[in-house]
């Protein structure tokens, strides 16, 4: 079975390296961007490198294998972030444990643009409306324990976008793996975001002209603009975990990924976590893209509380902060349940 895993990770490898890498010439060129913003405190306060880490509910948004790496029935999170720009980010996500057949759980993540001005050509500085956008993401996802150390999962998700009367709607799939050894070493990989191409269209797009030069009297004539199609961000990571045992209360976790971009460089990203008697967790995470520029080349700090609330049921609060260049620093507040 070992050297399964390991035909599967070098076939993942060569994957890797014949994707068509991202440039910093290739940024802006991908649509759907929210589903790069990442959710749930300690998977940024590590860095975001938790691929091989990512368990329970937690693992939806980073590797849907890790979500039947779980002993409770049912598992849900809320998670909140104020992002760059006045941006904020809401995310809710449920699974539920059946035992041999596998692990279901349902996702959405919402985009909160505030109220934007409304302008057009004729008042540049604004009609005194106002609109705002509606990103949503929603994903079915399905894990399950193939062996005692082999994880599989995928998220099937449900892209819509609208902006006033124009809206795109698409579709896309993540495929995960985990390999966990009773050493505490672990291997992750994933392909996020893999799907057809979106367009916005709607009825905004077209409008009456009457043709320069025509004579008095002539019929007002349709015209209508064609908007070009634009691909998701795509992207490929693997990465690993290990987790030390210090005694009978205290633990450490390492973790540690590399990720390949369609549309951007790639990053590199890692953490650590201090754990006491699975209660209180304090983190510490980096991710670093080859930018000078490149707003979240910054450290992340984390820190968690699990709380028993009697018999098979207990709660989390995690908190995390991060520093962002340019933007105000982001700060995630997630809150999780299990039973």
């Amino acid at each position: 079975m070992l050297k399964k895993i390991t035909l599967i990770f070098i076939s993942l490898a060569i994957i890797l390296t014949s994707l068509e890498a991202g440039t910093s010439k290739r940024k802006g060129t991908a649509g759907a961007e929210e589903l790069r913003i990442p959710v749930g405190s300690r998977g940024v306060a590590l860095g975001g490198g938790v691929v091989a880490e990512a368990n329970g509910v937690d693992a939806l948004f980073w590797n849907p294998a890790g979500a039947s790496f779980v002993n409770k029935s049912a598992e849900a999170m809320f998670s909140h972030v104020s992002f760059i720009a006045d941006l904020k980010v809401n995310y809710l996500a449920v699974i539920a444990n059946f035992g041999g057949v596998g692990v279901f759980g349902l996702s959405l993540k919402s985009l909160d643009f505030g109220q934007i001005p409304l302008t057009t050509v004729d008042a540049p500085d604004g009609t005194g409306e106002t609109f705002s956008p509606n990103y949503l993401t929603a994903a079915l996802s399905y894990s399950r324990r193939m062996t005692d150390r082999i994880y599989v999962g995928a998220n099937f998700k449900l892209i819509s976008e609208r902006i006033l009367r124009e809206s795109a709607v698409g579709f896309a799939v993540d495929i995960g793996l985990q390999y966990r050894l009773e050493s505490g070493l672990r291997f992750g990989a994933v392909m996020k975001n893999v799907g057809g191409n979106m367009r916005f269209d709607g009825p905004d797009l077209e409008w009456g002209v009457v043709i320069p030069g025509s004579e008095p009297g002539a019929p007002v004539r349709s015209l209508r603009v064609p908007l070009q199609e634009f691909e998701l961000p795509a992207a490929f990571e693997l990465g690993f975990a290990y987790n030390l045992k210090v005694g009978e209360a205290h633990s450490l976790t390492l973790a540690g990924s590399f990720q390949n971009n369609n549309f951007t460089l790639d990053e590199y990203k890692g953490g650590l976590e201090y754990s006491f008697n699975n209660m209180l967790f304090l983190r510490l995470g980096y991710s670093y893209v080859n930018e000078a520029d490149y707003i979240f080349n910054s450290p992340s700090f984390g820190v968690g509380l699990n709380i028993p609330l009697g018999g098979t049921l207990e709660a989390s609060v995690e908190y995390t902060y991060r520093k962002v260049k340019f933007f105000n620093n982001n700060q995630f507040l997630t809150v999780r349940v299990a039973m």
